[in-house]
């Protein structure tokens, strides 16, 4: 009877140290130690349908890469998604994206005209601009960019426990090659400057992860990454992170704010540089992604594109970035939103998870599982 005792004790006693340490993990776990699933270009609402019928008619190829939608970013929110991608474009002034050439092709196509996407008329107004290509596929969501940001912030705070939601910002500059569409306004160090106090105008610092808040003490971003300096997931709950998107804006972005000092947004950098704490690697390969892991990066990278993946239920890509490390994963087809072809593709984490301890840098005694409730 004593042996046995003794044998239900220490198995306990094992138990509960484990569950111990399990906690203790979790507990200090930092935020480039999970993963979560993202969505590419969040705002997408899709091209309307007579516009569709031209594109298939003249652009068939190229209106496959454009073939799917995503409902509003709420919505997103509440199934899980935890990283948004809003395409932005300035218009200082007003009215530079006011009159797209889509209903125009629509008219000369002879086809009835589709609904109008800016019933409201906030394409007039001065203010950056959310959507995928100019006057071809302009019609999102969410618009302007300030009430994107507004309705990301509503569902925040009406959820404070949330895991951190990344929102990827992509400046939108220039032309497609070989269309002749409206010119985008160039982003300078001011646009800049503009975009950094739109962001400041709807979340507060207390609720905004900045670079200054990861580099510390440290003299770079980049030493302060190396170090392990990111903040702890418990205190980053209910809170934002801003990444930039496209790496050649990084210099500008930059200018007068030397490794981000002051700025809103994580540049998209080279490992190394002052700069670097966030790091695209949009195609792999996964065994560079898990080095950069293991380094204290954070990295966005996306398990399919253009629609290619879904169409032929080919997972290859998506097991590869899951198992890489890679914090960040960017999808079409997140759960909730599978594609319409044979194998319904879609991406998810073990369990359906809204967040997982990384499998590359987290400690094996990590609850695996962080958050399963999707509205939290």
């Amino acid at each position: 009877m004593n042996l046995r005792i003794a044998v239900v004790a220490s198995t306990l006693l094992l138990t509960v140290s484990a569950a111990l340490a399990q906690s203790h993990a979790s507990a200090d776990l930092k935020l480039n130690q999970i993963q979560v699933i993202g969505t590419h270009n969040s705002y997408h609402a899709g091209i309307a349908p007579n516009e569709v019928k031209v594109w298939q008619a003249k652009y068939p190829t190229q209106y496959m890469g454009l073939d799917y939608t995503h409902p509003a970013l709420t919505v997103q929110l509440d199934s899980g998604v935890r990283q948004l991608e809003l395409d932005v474009y300035a218009d200082s002034k007003g009215g530079r994206y006011a009159h797209p050439s889509g209903p125009g092709m629509v008219a000369a196509a002879g086809l009835p005209a589709d609904p109008p996407f800016d019933p409201d008329h906030l394409m007039d107004k001065p203010g950056f601009k959310v959507m995928h290509v100019q006057d071809v596929d302009y019609r999102s969501n969410c618009q302007p960019f300030i009430a994107c940001l507004q309705e990301v912030r509503t569902w925040s705070k009406a959820h404070p426990d949330h895991v951190p939601v990344f929102i990827l910002v992509e400046t939108k500059q220039g032309a497609p090659k070989g269309l002749k569409l409206t010119m985008p306004e160039p982003f300078t160090s001011a646009t800049f400057d503009a975009l950094d106090a739109e962001i400041r105008s709807v979340f507060p610092p207390s609720e905004i992860i900045t670079p200054d808040d990861v580099r510390g003490s440290y003299p770079t971003l980049d030493a302060a990454v190396l170090a392990g300096n990111w903040p702890t997931l418990s205190s980053s709950r209910g809170k934002v992170v801003f990444l930039m998107d496209q790496r050649p804006v990084g210099p500008v972005y930059l200018e007068g704010h030397p490794s981000l000092r002051g700025r809103v947004i994580f540049t998209n950098a080279e490992p190394g540089e002052p700069d670097a704490a966030f790091i695209e690697r949009n195609d792999g390969p996964a065994d560079d992604i898990s080095a950069l892991v293991r380094k204290g990066y954070l990295i966005r990278t996306r398990t399919d594109a253009d629609t290619k993946q879904a169409r032929t239920d080919d997972t290859s890509m998506r097991d590869a970035m899951i198992s890489s490390g890679a914090q960040i994963l960017s999808t079409d087809y997140p759960a909730n939103e599978p594609a319409r072809w044979a194998g319904h593709y879609s991406v998810a984490l073990p369990g359906n998870a809204v967040a997982r301890c990384n499998p590359v840098n987290a400690s094996a005694h990590c609850d695996t599982t962080l958050q399963s409730n999707p509205a939290n």
